[in-house]
């Protein structure tokens, strides 16, 4: 139970399922939707947030490895699932066993995959991000295609850069170059039944024209949507975080002025004050760069981070909550009445994105879930 554990998070199946039908309904009925699941579901519990996604419906969801694809299946995940982020050659035979759909990256991958029973393939496009995908032309996908009568090119996607900047044209440029690539394979015949190019952040801030035919939310699922740049619209929809991160007090003491807290030193007390040291460190994914500028919430209020933040443990300031004792809890990431701190204000603080600060909540935090 969450109040016998050190740390652990609560996700909540219902703000899941709310935030998965407010991403449906904005694109329906023109798209479909991927629930990307990868990396632990952003640090949900990949499987028991399938499953949610599976009981409202949803008929693809996405992960990373073939790894991530067996662990779904062998948890009776029935749906679509995508592998997006590449297969390893001693894979190849687990795609086929397993019923995952592989996203190819290059044309030789059309050749290796033609080896086998038919299969179906979804083939990435690099539209300008230079990371994953195929540069290949039109003319050279199609003469790989025919040459690999067992793989059928089901889809077509490609992935935006910066969909959120609207001070750039890189977004514009990106459809404008996926659409050439299309139109051309048009031309030789090839005309994959799927195509997909947007996630949260092309939905969120509505790119239409690049919605196609499925879409792949992923953060906003877990109920974020990254702050745009420039001129930008509204965003099409709300949703509200699923996820509470919650750890208990270790201890309670009373340092002098001028006590030196944590490795190294790094906090000196400019006056007496009563400190807490939490069960939770960066090895349970508290961000190491919080050190002695982040804040948790204590007593229903603000406490600041104090001390270099260590593997096991984080140390914090409870002057003001002088009630708060040992096995208390302490927020990390939620509300306590009416002070919130969500994934995006964490990472504002340690200079990185909210996917991270979800994605890295360690694997010994146990993950619990309520209704």
């Amino acid at each position: 139970m969450a109040q016998d554990s050190r740390c652990y998070v609560e996700i909540s199946r219902s703000k899941i399922a709310a935030n998965y039908r407010v991403v449906r309904d904005a694109v329906r009925p023109g798209a479909g939707v991927i629930g990307v699941v990868k990396a632990n579901a952003y640090g949900h519990g990949a499987i028991e947030i399938a499953r949610i996604l599976s009981a409202e419906g949803i008929s693809w969801l996405a992960a990373s490895s073939v790894e991530e694809g067996i662990a779904l299946r062998e948890a009776g995940i029935g749906c679509r699932i995508l592998v997006m982020a590449g297969v390893m050659k001693w894979e190849r035979n687990a795609v086929r066993a397993f019923r995952l759909t592989p996203v190819l990256h290059s044309l030789e991958e059309l050749g290796t995959f033609n080896e086998g029973t038919p299969i179906d393939v979804h083939l990435k496009i690099d539209s300008g991000m230079d990371r994953l995908g195929t540069l290949a032309s039109a003319a050279q996908i199609a003469a790989a295609a025919n040459a690999a009568p067992n793989v059928r090119i089901e889809g077509l996607m490609s992935h935006f850069a910066s969909a959120t900047d609207f001070s750039s044209t890189q977004t514009e440029d990106q459809i404008a170059a996926f659409r050439q690539v299309v139109e051309k394979l048009q031309e030789f015949g090839i005309r994959p039944p799927l195509m997909h190019f947007s996630s949260t952040n092309a939905i969120a801030y509505p790119r239409r024209e690049a919605w196609l035919s499925l879409v792949r939310p992923g953060h906003a699922i877990y109920g974020y949507v990254s702050p745009a740049r420039g001129p930008s619209p509204n965003p099409a929809f709300a949703v509200s975080p699923a996820l509470t991160w919650k750890t208990k007090i270790i201890t309670v003491k009373d340092v002098c002025e001028g006590a030196k807290i944590g490795y190294g030193g790094s906090y000196r007390a400019t006056e007496p004050m009563k400190i807490a040291v939490l069960a939770a460190g960066y090895a349970d994914g508290v961000p190491h760069r919080l050190s002695n500028k982040g804040k948790v919430i204590a007593g229903g209020r603000f406490a600041p981070i104090v001390g270099t933040v260590s593997m096991d443990v984080t140390t914090i300031d409870i002057t003001q909550s002088p009630q708060l004792a040992p096995g208390d809890e302490v927020t990390l990431l939620g509300r306590e009445g009416d002070v919130a701190l969500d994934a995006q204000q964490i990472a504002r603080t340690a200079g990185t994105i909210s996917y991270n600060v979800l994605a890295s909540i360690g694997g010994r935090v146990k993950r619990f879930y309520v209704d």
